[in-house]
């Protein structure tokens, strides 16, 4: 988008006609003007009203009358700003206030469509949000020179003009070829813009609204366009530091779990997770694959929940953080006497009750034998594991147990199977079952069908089994995510 010949600072106004305002009264206080009485004020003359010449009354009522209308349109103004503010205060989240913006500018504005970025923590713009423009369209107008750009022009540290406008922008000289050409393509007639800014963290956004014909402004439209985005330039600033926290949060999450899978002869293995927001989670769950000394393989996933009493949606950073140290001892314990699962988790129980008195875990943990494709495991409170093989799909039925932390005591016995090439273990967590059916069991039943009832070419490719069950699975009509859903699968060649 390219830049307009008119002022930055005081672009001119649409041409008013003498008596109007451009707008509802404008926000400036209106006095009578010279000669004309206030509306308190009596007129001039006798005890009768009259002026004493002619005998004819001037009529009071008729400047009263103007001051009113005028008054009365101040006051829809401020209505009107107040209510936009309203909607914006109460948006929640990076994408609705960004949305508010753009609306309730255009309604301030008069105008229909209209495109706003934000500036990225890196600098340079981010990925636009449209109003009456489709994807295509915002990508048409991305191709504009950024030289040329109006919101370049807004986003710019330094020299940022308070407003720009072009009434007709494929009329004007001053605007480049390309967004001339866009102008005509799109349907734009006249553009406004401007900056979201504070004095504290400088330009955080711009935004330029379109007419669908040539046109500008009023200047009391501009007038309540700017005071407008004076509040919302703050309220925009904390959601886009609240984002960059929980984006930074998410990725140290991230890193807490492995970034690639071991590759293991004679063992195909592929991994899938989904995380709930840190702000509606209370928990964190784990998954890993830990090649031993001995050429066998420790596979487990797992969860750690609590944050001490009363804890709920909005405890998952303090989770995920012990979720990290809970990982890591069992890698330890799974190098030290990775062959006996029971062994394992009676450790990694010892562990967390010492450390995390405040918090419970499930867990299954399976040592895995490739060459004989025998698997021994052991599970804590956690969803059954689920074998397909070429006839269907079973659960591997765990000793039922408790969870860890929860008993003075944690034990349960190991479970033992021989696997046949091709069959394919799957384990999960409780997110992914709770998200396949309406209560825990139904979920896992649905887990189970969903595996059995996959195309051949599906179930003996793990990584397109995981896709396949993480698409299949999850009801399109569920709440937002309370859980994380934790998918680890691997094949015996």
């Amino acid at each position: 988008m390219t830049k307009s010949h008119a002022s930055a600072s005081q672009p001119p106004a649409t041409p008013v006609e003498p008596g109007e305002t451009g707008c509802a009264g404008g926000l400036t206080v209106l006095d009578p003007p010279p000669g004309l009485p206030g509306p308190t004020d009596a007129p001039d003359g006798g005890p009768d009203g009259t002026d004493g010449t002619d005998g004819t009354a001037d009529d009071p009522a008729a400047p009263s009358a103007t001051v009113q209308d005028r008054l009365a349109g101040r006051l829809s103004d401020f209505t009107s700003l107040h209510e936009h503010t309203e909607r914006l205060a109460r948006a929640r989240g990076t994408t609705a206030t960004l949305d508010a913006v753009l609306a309730s500018g255009a309604a301030l504005l008069g105008a229909s469509r209209g495109v706003l970025v934000t500036l990225l923590p890196g600098g340079g713009p981010g990925q636009p949000v449209g109003l009456g423009l489709d994807r295509a369209s915002l990508g048409a107008l991305e191709t504009v020179p950024t030289e040329q750009s109006m919101l370049a022009r807004l986003l710019s540290e330094h020299h940022r003009p308070e407003q720009l406008q072009s009434a007709d922008l494929a009329d004007d000289p001053a605007v480049g070829g390309r967004l001339r050409e866009l102008a005509v393509h799109l349907g734009l007639g006249g553009a406004y813009g401007l900056p979201l800014a504070t004095v504290e963290d400088g330009p955080l956004a711009a935004a330029v609204w379109f007419y669908d014909r040539p046109a500008q402004p009023t200047a009391c439209q501009r007038e309540l366009a700017r005071h407008y985005c004076e509040i919302a330039a703050p309220l925009l600033a904390k959601q886009l530091e609240a984002e960059r926290i929980l984006r930074t949060a998410e990725a140290l999450r991230r890193g807490l779990l492995p970034d690639r899978l071991p590759q293991t002869p004679g063992l195909r293995l592929a991994a899938r997770l989904a995380p709930a927001g840190l702000d509606h989670s209370s928990g964190s769950d784990w998954y890993d694959a830990i090649p031993l000394p001995d050429g066998t393989v420790g596979l487990t996933v797992g969860s750690v929940s609590g944050d001490g009493p009363g804890a709920g949606p909005g405890s998952a950073p303090g989770a995920a953080a012990a979720m990290g140290r809970v990982r890591a001892a069992l890698r330890a314990y799974a190098v030290l006497e990775g062959e006996d699962p029971v062994s394992v988790l009676g450790d990694l129980e010892l562990l967390l009750k010492t450390t995390e008195p405040t918090r419970t875990a499930t867990a299954v943990y399976a040592w895995i034998e490739p060459e004989d494709r025998r698997i021994t495991l052991a599970g804590a409170g956690h969803c059954p594991p689920v074998l397909v093989g070429r006839h269907g799909a079973e659960f591997v039925e765990t000793s039922l147990s408790a969870p860890l932390g929860m008993l003075a005591c944690w034990e349960a016995p190991g479970v033992e199977l021989t696997a046949d090439r091709g069959d394919t273990l799957l384990l999960y967590t409780e997110g992914l079952a709770r998200r396949c059916g309406p209560t825990l069991h139904a979920g896992q039943a649905n887990l189970r069908r969903a595996a059995a009832d996959a195309p051949r070419d599906v179930r003996i490719d793990p990584d397109r089994l995981c896709a396949h069950l993480l698409a299949v699975c999850p009801d399109p009509d569920a709440a937002p995510a309370t859980d994380d859903l934790m998918l680890l699968a691997a094949r015996f060649e």
